[in-house]
Formats: structure tokens, C-alpha cells, sequence
């Protein structure tokens, strides 16, 4: 029961969360005194509305979004004679109006992340373990975390206890100080020199427990890996032994903010938000054909992309296991990374609004420069293949994610 009204609060939080963006849409266009006629929350049979001003407000049948009609967006509409209408106004005041609606997102996320940081137990960022980013293996101690055995590649799982640390003794939380001859100050040390050994090479191991070093033999295996900095580039064989980032047993996992002390807190987690969200537009390619092999019965990527109905069963999961921190903290995630999607340049998005806004602005003073005459404003219609072909491939994307999420969805919880 608590999953499904998980899901359920999941899917009101996105649907929200994208009537505020509309909402950012209409608020700005009206300050600025661009003409707005419709607000409505879904899509579909109008079930209620009511007209205040020149502007109707109301609710319709699928809850599936929201729209707001701002007149005359583009010369080539029919309502662009409108003395208001948006396409008249100066490309500054445009811009503020189809950004409003990330900005939205922005502020969302950001209230979220901090309302979960002055009232939850958040992770010790000098104790990051397992949940440390790449850009902090350079900055974390060589604590270490041990697995029973190495798996062949990151989506592999593997059975036995032969995991080379494990067998050689190495137990989790144990500060790895010394491979070879080479000193260790840093998880990304530890990576670095054991990938660079030849695999099989037996290699005496130097660590820390309980203020005694040890030193034991640790033989590597060959596994598939990924760059340690980036999880979606090319991979390739390397030496492994069985050891992740662990936790620092000396330190708190975790660490409470007072409502003051949460703020930068919040600003951080935007950052790591914001770099999270690079990331994945960048290994977006990647991460395709593994959603193909979901499909077909394959192991699911946990890191991989997921559809809002994906997002919806996540939130409802971890509702289910009572991490009300992790519900608000997928709805900051998806707000963020929704508020950066859509300002790519590209159409029917946006930033590609944003960009043909401003590609006419800069053509316009190019060609004054130069004395010629203003080609003057941007054929829509001209560019409705290049549109189509990208809601085509969005829609595509949405098929496959949401096919992927429904046969084989990713779970917080094994």
C-alpha cells in the first residue's frame, strides 16, 4: 500500500512541479505585459475553468503536464498581429520569460535539497564512502570497502569468496597505505597504481587497522573498467582487487544541519546536481543499448535513465522502506535535471526558442555592421522537419525508457 501511494505522491510531485513551470512561464510573460489566454494543468478534456481577465485558468482529464498559451510566440502564428504579442518584445524580456521555467525548477530543487538538509541526517561529506563522486577519490582517504570476489565488469554479478583482498585478509574499513613500493594518500592513488600492475601480479599490500600496519600479498584479476573519472567512457582491462571507497570508521557517517547551516549545504548539492546532470547528457549515447537489453531480459543499469513512470516507482520505493529523505531527493534530481534539459537549443524546447531568439538578435547587428538589410525574423515553418525529427527522437526515447521501466524497473532495494 505504501508503494503504491509512493508512486502516486511521485507522479502529483512531477506533475506539480511542471504546473509551477508553466506558471513561471505565464507570471513573467504578464509582467512584462505580453498577452497570456490559457493556463490549464493537464492535457486533454477541459473537466474545470474559469476566465479571469483575458486569461481562462482551469484543469482538464490527463494529468499528464500543463501549458500555457502566451500569444503570438512566433510571426508565423496566427494570433502574431496581437500588438502584445510575445514575438514583439525585445529578445532580453523573451529570454526571461522561456527561462522562467527552469529557473523554476532551479528554486524547486534548491528548496528542496535544503529543506531535506536541515531535517534529515545527511551524509558526512569528509566521510563520503561508497557514495563518494569521482571528483572526491583525489581528496578521500583509502579507506576501503571489500568485496568477496571481483566481478568482470560493473554489471556482472559473481559468485565465490575469491575476491584478491578478501582472500588476503583485507577487511572493510581497513586504510590501504602502501601497493608495492608506491605510498597511498588517496583513493584515486589506490586505482590508479593497482590498474596500472599487470593482471595476476602478486603485490604486497600495506594497510592500516586498529593503528597497526600490516602488509599481505594480494594477487590482481583482470576485470572491464571504465575510466575511474568517468563511468560512461570507453572500457577497457584492467587490474582489480576486489575494493571499493569505503567508510572512515573514525568519522560519522553522517552529520545534522541547523535550518542556517543547511543553506550552503543546499548550494553544494546543486553543484554536484548540476555535474551529475552533465554527466549523464554526456553518456546518454552509452547508456542506450543497455536499456535494448533491459528490455530483452538483460541486467538493468542502475545509473542508467529512467522515464517519469521509472521515477514514479523509485519514489514509491523508497516511500515503501519509510526514506522519506530519498523521496524529496529524486524529486530535487528530477526537478534539476528537467530545468537543465530544457534548455538545450533545441526545438520544441526552450532553449531552442532561446537560441533563435538570440541567433536574430546577433544576425540583425552582424548584418547593420556590414549595411545590409535585416533578413528579419526566423521562418518557424522552415525548421519543422529539424523540430519533428526531435520530438520523433525524444518520443522514441520516452518509448524505450518507459518499455524499460515497466518489464524490468530499477529498484533501490534488493
Amino acid at each position: 500500500m505504501l508503494n503504491v501511494v509512493g508512486i502516486v505522491l511521485g507522479a502529483l510531485a512531477i506533475l506539480v512541479s511542471v504546473s509551477l513551470h508553466e506558471a513561471g512561464h505565464m507570471g513573467t510573460a504578464k509582467m512584462f505585459g505580453m498577452k497570456v489566454t490559457r493556463y490549464f494543468v493537464g492535457f486533454g478534456p477541459t473537466l474545470w475553468s474559469f476566465r479571469k481577465g483575458e486569461t481562462e485558468y482551469g484543469v482538464k482529464g490527463i494529468p499528464l503536464g500543463g501549458f500555457v498559451k502566451i500569444t503570438g510566440m512566433t510571426p508565423q502564428e496566427d494570433d502574431a498581429d496581437d500588438p502584445r504579442a510575445m514575438w514583439r518584445f525585445p529578445v532580453w524580456k523573451r529570454t526571461i520569460v522561456m527561462m522562467a521555467g527552469s529557473v523554476v525548477h532551479f528554486i524547486l530543487a534548491f528548496l528542496i535539497f535544503w529543506g531535506v538538509a536541515a531535517n534529515a541526517a545527511m551524509p558526512n561529506p569528509d566521510n563520503p564512502g561508497y557514495m563518494a563522486t569521482p571528483a572526491q577519490y583525489a581528496t578521500t582517504a583509502p579507506y576501503v570497502s571489500v568485496g568477496e570476489c571481483v566481478p568482470t565488469d560493473m554489471k556482472t554479478q559473481c559468485n565465490g569468496l575469491d575476491g584478491p583482498a578478501y582472500v588476503a585478509g583485507i577487511k572493510d574499513g581497513d586504510e590501504i597505505v602502501k601497493v608495492g613500493d608506491t605510498a597511498i594518500t588517496n583513493y584515486a592513488d589506490l586505482v590508479n597504481v593497482v590498474r596500472s600492475l599487470p593482471p595476476g601480479q602478486t603485490v604486497p599490500i600495506t594497510y592500516v587497522r586498529d593503528g597497526n600496519q600490516v602488509t599481505t600479498a594480494v594477487k590482481t584479476q583482470a576485470a572491464q573498467r571504465p575510466p575511474i573519472d568517468d563511468d560512461g567512457g570507453a572500457v577497457t582491462t584492467v587490474s582489480a582487487i576486489g575494493v571499493g571507497l569505503g567508510f572512515n570508521p573514525a568519522l560519522p557517517r553522517q552529520v545534522e544541519y541547523t535550518a542556517a547551516e543547511a543553506f550552503p549545504q543546499a548550494g553544494k548539492m546543486i553543484g554536484q546536481a548540476f555535474s551529475g546532470v552533465l554527466t549523464s547528457l554526456k553518456n546518454l549515447p552509452a547508456k542506450i543499448p543497455g536499456l535494448f537489453s533491459a528490455i530483452s531480459g538483460g541486467e538493468r543499469d542502475p545509473n542508467g535513465p529512467v522515464s517519469v513512470v521509472g521515477a514514479s516507482r523509485i519514489s514509491g520505493e523508497a516511500v515503501e522502506y519509510g526514506s522519506w529523505a530519498t523521496f524529496f531527493l529524486i524529486a530535487a534530481s528530477l526537478n534539476f535535471f528537467v530545468g537543465i534539459f530544457n534548455l538545450l537549443p533545441l526545438l520544441p524546447l526552450d532553449g531552442g526558442h532561446i537560441a533563435i531568439a538570440w541567433f536574430e538578435r546577433a544576425r540583425s547587428w552582424v548584418y547593420a555592421r556590414l549595411g545590409r538589410r535585416d533578413p528579419g525574423r526566423v521562418d518557424y515553418y522552415k525548421l519543422m522537419p529539424l523540430t519533428y525529427a526531435v520530438i520523433l527522437i525524444f518520443g522514441a526515447f520516452t518509448l524505450l525508457t518507459v518499455t524499460a521501466d515497466v518489464v524490468n524497473p530499477i529498484t533501490l532495494y534488493k
